[in-house]
């Protein structure tokens, strides 16, 4: 029941609503005199004047901000530029650096190579003086071998003969003692 005293209630209200308003917006004009609407038409006027004074400023303020933003914008692109040259200045004094160290690098291994250049030939040297000193030294020892084993054979030829002499002489005197009397005899 109370659902639709509540239907009912919003219907008449929704319906005062819908006939009413077009009444009340209804309002009467004054007259108005022809100097009253040339004076208007002269402040419009006027008023329009100073729209376009507005909009021209506004227009060169916009050129303006425009010149200084481009100003701005070449400005940051001359320190780009001037950022990629010193950036480009700095790369190039590395690489000749770079450069300067390997050749300074290369000359050391130069230089090294030429003294292992030296370093070898001295040590050739050496070797051959040391190997010829020790072919000389081989030789003479190779003689001194063969003269010894030539003075040992002819020492033990010489041996066997004294050794036979020996005996000789020994029975020689074997002999003689035989054949002379002995010596208080006489």
């Amino acid at each position: 029941m109370k659902n639709k005293l509540a239907l009912v209630l919003s219907s008449a209200l929704l319906s005062l609503l819908i006939f009413t308003s077009p009444v009340l917006s209804v309002e009467v004009a004054h007259r108005i005199s022809d100097r009253e609407i040339i004076e208007g038409l002269t402040n419009i006027r006027g008023d329009i004047k100073e729209l376009k004074a507005g909009q021209l400023a506004l227009q060169q303020q916009t050129n303006d901000l425009k010149e200084s933003t481009n100003k701005r914008f070449d400005d940051v692109n001359k320190r780009f530029d001037d950022l990629q040259k010193s950036t480009n200045n700095r790369f190039d004094d590395i690489n000749k650096r770079f450069d300067d160290l390997q050749k300074s690098t290369n000359n050391r291994f130069d230089d090294i190579n030429k003294r292992f250049d030296t370093l070898q030939w001295m040590l050739g040297l050496f070797i051959t003086v040391a190997l010829s000193i020790m072919g000389i030294m081989g030789r003479i020892l190779w003689n001194q071998q063969k003269k010894l084993t030539q003075i040992e054979t002819s020492l033990e030829a010489q041996k066997e003969e004294l050794s036979f002499l020996k005996s000789l002489i020994e029975k020689l005197q074997i002999l003689i003692e035989k054949l002379l009397p002995p010596r208080g005899v006489l």
